[in-house]
């Protein structure tokens, strides 16, 4: 037996299998095969409690006419979601007004984050002196809450003491414009106010995106004699496309869901032209103890946004070239 592991190891070959072992190999055991789920269990337990339970709890509480003040919760099947597409319902209208004023400001805002930062980026991708602070100072309003900047835009835009309107008397522009109390004023303050606060989070997305494309390919259109204008459509925009297509759709949610600026600013005013999907939701369910209603509302909406996303998606998905 010795001769022969001589003679095969002498040409190359593997030593013969240990008795009680296969050439394939041992298999892991039952701790081996255990190893990536005990990595991911920390993710999946917060996941499950965070993300999956309230999405059940929701779905049974939609079904349920859910009152905290009640001792019984009756079963009514289909009835709060009938509520929000049947004319006849007491919420019907008002659910409908906030999902116009949520797609009015979706409308409006988003366009402007997307284009603003994308703007400011390409400034500040720029070699100059003071860059890193001026990238500072655009990210600055981002960090914070939404409950300063909501109470500090509420004075500075208050149509009778707001330095804003103070402002334009100086500069010779109507004092009295009504920034909170009117239209189409109310909505050029949400918005201006949300472009102000979040443009510096998209532009800090870009600017990760435009420093990955790479500085050769604008060489090359440089020397085939490409402008400015035919570089940043052939070059930075496909570059941008998988940047573009992240961007789109979380400010399409982060605008779909406005609560704090509608609520803090405008107060929903004039009347409530200006209380958004969220807000009404809030107002269902905590101040008029209906939970169940406000539980359909929010699966209703849910729905409406994975349906823009889609859209989104299939429009602005990113394929290799």
């Amino acid at each position: 037996m010795a001769d022969v592991i001589e003679v095969g190891a002498a040409r190359g070959d593997a030593p013969p299998p240990a008795a009680g072992t296969s050439r394939r190999g041992t298999s892991p055991g039952r701790a081996g095969r255990a190893t990536p789920y005990l990595f991911l269990a920390p993710y999946l337990i917060l996941f499950g409690v965070f993300g999956l339970l309230p999405i059940v709890l929701g779905g049974w509480l939609s079904v349920h006419q859910w009152d905290f003040q009640l001792p019984n919760r009756p079963f009514v099947g289909l009835a709060n979601y009938r509520d929000l597409f049947s004319s006849d319902s007491a919420i019907h209208a008002d659910w409908w007004a906030a999902v116009r004023a949520t797609a009015v400001f979706t409308v409006l805002s988003v366009p402007l984050l997307v284009i603003v930062p994308l703007g400011l980026a390409l400034l500040l991708n720029r070699s100059f002196p003071g860059r890193t602070l001026f990238r500072a100072v655009y990210f600055a309003p981002y960090v914070l809450g939404v409950a300063v900047i909501g109470l500090l835009w509420r004075f500075l835009l208050d149509a009778n003491l707001g330095l804003v309107n103070r402002l334009a008397a100086m500069a010779g522009l109507p004092p009295d414009t009504p920034w909170l109390t009117a239209l189409p004023w109310a909505w050029i303050s949400l918005v201006g106010v949300t472009v102000w606060w979040t443009s510096g989070f998209n532009a800090v997305i870009y600017l990760a995106g435009l420093q990955d494309i790479s500085a050769e390919l604008y060489e090359a259109a440089k020397v085939d004699g490409a402008t400015a204008w035919e570089r940043f459509r052939h070059v930075t925009l496909p570059g941008l496309r998988p940047v573009l297509l992240f961007v789109i759709t979380t400010t399409v949610l982060a605008s779909a869901n406005m609560f704090g600026q509608s609520f803090l600013i405008t107060q929903g005013a004039p009347g409530t032209e200006t209380r958004t999907v969220v807000w009404f939701i809030v107002e269902e369910g905590l101040r008029d103890n209906d939970a169940g209603r406000a539980a359909a509302m929010s699966i209703v909406f849910a729905l409406m946004l994975a349906v823009a996303s889609i859209a989104n998606f299939r429009l602005f998905r990113y394929r290799e070239d």
